[in-house]
């Protein structure tokens, strides 16, 4: 009974293949999370003018960049997703949807690879000691390098948020937090539907802090080495000119603050 059944469904299928073949879409093996976005690549000048308020000079000098097609989280990782997959929560603040923070640079990765594991992909990233080689063909998740990260902050935009000259509804702040983290999603996107890149937490990324080339590059991954790995996007703690589009900072990897936090990024297969 169990296989004559089996049979007409299989049969029904066909004959739906037949007649609608056109409709159907095949998935990927590995479909990414609904949580991604994916970003088509392109050109952009990264850094800041000389002009701009609240400029570093680690902002400069301005180049071309191209990055090529990948996926980013729409929003940074929440407590309950860190929470899932460490088993842990190190939040100062506390609350499913709220940023997770408290995490070094190497809790990160460790989450990027933990949840590949779950979901069936390649693991990217493996830790010798307090080496850490990224293996860039692996389709697991990642971090997202800085330039990534400004890129798909900036939407197309350069001015200094990619609100234009001013930060108005698209982050929390010093001046609008009320000295704490918010659910993620609660301010306004971007033009490519990216939530909190600028302030709420700062955002680990995979580079060693250090200063641009002037030169132009394509999809570059910061220096070799280094003492601080970079965060980008302010926090709830800054001033609106410290969430811009281009501001840049970092810390030591094993640092763990309550305004540093992160979000993943993907290859596009």
């Amino acid at each position: 009974m169990k296989y004559l059944k089996r049979l007409c469904v299989f049969l029904l299928f066909s004959l739906l293949m037949g007649a609608y073949g056109q409709q159907f879409v095949t998935m990927p093996e590995n479909p990414v999370s609904i949580d991604m976005v994916r970003i088509h690549g392109g050109t952009f000048t990264m850094g800041s003018p000389p002009g701009e308020r609240g400029r570093s000079a680690n902002e400069g000098p301005m180049r071309q960049v191209t990055v090529s097609p990948f996926y980013i989280g729409r929003f940074p990782v929440t407590q309950a997703e860190f929470q899932e997959i460490m088993g842990t929560n190190p939040s100062h603040f506390s609350g499913p949807n709220l940023p997770v923070e408290r995490v070094s640079w190497f809790d990160a990765i460790e989450y990027c690879n933990r949840r590949s594991i779950r979901e069936g992909l390649t693991p990217v990233y493996t830790r010798i000691g307090n080496d850490v080689i990224w293996n860039r063909q692996a389709n697991g998740y990642r971090l997202p390098t800085e330039a990534e990260w400004e890129f798909a902050c900036r939407a197309g935009t350069q001015t200094p948020f990619y609100t234009g000259m001013s930060i108005g509804e698209a982050g929390w702040h010093s001046g609008n937090s009320m000295g704490r983290t918010h659910p993620v999603g609660e301010r306004q996107p971007n033009a490519w539907g990216l939530y909190d890149m600028h302030g709420n937490v700062l955002e680990w990324c995979w580079d060693w802090l250090g200063p641009y080339p002037a030169a132009a590059e394509t999809d570059p991954q910061g220096p070799p080495s280094g003492t601080n790995r970079v965060y980008r996007g302010g926090s709830w703690r800054f001033e609106p000119h410290q969430t811009r589009s281009a501001f840049r900072h970092g810390n030591n990897p094993f640092i763990q603050v309550f305004i540093v936090g992160f979000r993943v990024a993907r290859n596009v297969e």
